[in-house]
């Protein structure tokens, strides 16, 4: 089902069967974020963690199925383990898709329950089949049957209307029923209607007891916990109560912040020792994308964190700003704005745990 691929993708891998190992650790995860964690983000992630483990961007079942699939599910292998998440509710269609998840070599396929556009509502999409747990189930189920791959959910703990524990309580239960043993909490309801899906983001208030609460009530399921968690002093004070952190706007603004993952959380030597080392080992992978016709600007709007509250990041951060877009722009733009950055040494795990980007 392959059309016109755009270029940007022409040097991601395509199938990929090999990428049948183990289950991923979920001990700490990357969440999937539109426009956000896309290839060139994630090729970027994983320079600064090994064992982080990162999700694609939501791709919706109808855009699998009548669009160019290659082109949804292309990725670079350098990226494992990386899990897909899909946007959709009709149970045939959740589970061809989940057997495209294994057939391009996918380390987990996930379902958004969790997105509370409108645009995706309409779709029955998202944050609204938090009302329909028999719907989620079915889902999930037909999910479970068509891969081997492991099948999670990331939801919120309720809907307007629709918020009280007990109904949480069914949702779980109904889906745990299905087959489904790991769900990441984003510890938020969500309101369908008034507010913008930022707003949705920030306005519900959190509610972590919540979280813990479903560990508690159900030992056996995997609880993975999601939405303003910003250091890592915060992610142990939540692993003492579920079994895994999910992290998503701070590891975007604030990539450094994964440099310090892999020995903090899983007892391993970080990958780079500095930002200038990580950027640089881009360069190859930048180099390629260039050479395949990618705009620059499609790669760098992932790198402007890379710096942040270091000497010199603004300037980075301008200098790419000001330059990537224009034509015939190459990895030169991106070697004089590292130029104007102090390279020096720097504490990986104390500068990367204290680190917390305020958000707009």
């Amino acid at each position: 089902m392959t059309s016109n691929v755009p270029s940007e993708y022409a040097n991601l891998s395509n199938k990929t069967p090999e990428n049948t190992g183990p289950e991923p650790s979920r001990r700490f995860c990357v969440a999937p974020m539109m426009d956000w964690t896309t290839p060139h983000y994630r090729y970027l992630a994983r320079l600064l963690s090994r064992h982080t483990l990162l999700y694609t961007e939501m791709v919706t079942t109808g855009a699998l199925i009548h669009g160019d699939t290659d082109r949804f599910l292309r990725h670079n292998s350098a990226e494992y383990p990386l899990a897909l998440q899909l946007g959709g509710s009709d149970a045939r269609e959740l589970a061809h898709c989940s057997r495209l998840a294994e057939e391009f070599g996918f380390s987990e396929v996930n379902l958004n329950v969790g997105c509370p556009s409108d645009r995706v509502q309409n779709n029955m999409i998202g944050a609204c089949l938090m009302g329909h747990p028999d719907k989620v189930a079915e889902g999930i189920r037909a999910m479970i049957e068509a891969t081997r791959l492991p099948v999670t959910v990331k939801h919120r703990i309720g809907i307007n209307g629709r918020e009280s524990w007990d109904e949480l309580c069914e949702f779980i239960e109904k889906v745990a029923a299905a087959g489904c043993r790991t769900f990441i909490v984003h510890a938020r309801i969500a309101i369908l209607e008034g507010l913008s899906p930022k707003e949705n983001r920030d306005v519900p208030p959190l509610k972590y007891d919540w979280a813990y609460r479903l560990k508690q009530t159900y030992p056996h399921l995997e609880i993975i916990i999601n939405g303003g968690i910003k250091t890592f002093e915060e992610c142990h004070q939540h692993l003492e109560y579920t079994d895994g952190v999910m992290l998503g706007r701070e590891a975007y603004h604030n990539p450094w912040l994964l440099a310090g993952v892999d020995s903090e959380f899983f007892g391993n030597e970080p990958p780079v020792a500095s930002r200038h080392e990580a950027l640089r080992s881009m360069y190859p992978f930048i180099q390629s994308e260039l050479d395949r016709g990618v705009f620059l600007g499609h790669i760098s709007r992932h790198l402007l964190g890379l710096f942040h509250g270091m000497p010199g990041g603004r300037q980075f951060r301008r200098y790419i700003s000001e330059n990537a877009h224009k034509p015939g722009a190459g990895l030169e733009v991106i070697q004089a704005a590292l130029a104007k950055v102090q390279e020096q040494e720097e504490p990986v795990q104390t500068e990367a745990a204290t680190s917390a980007v305020s958000q707009p």
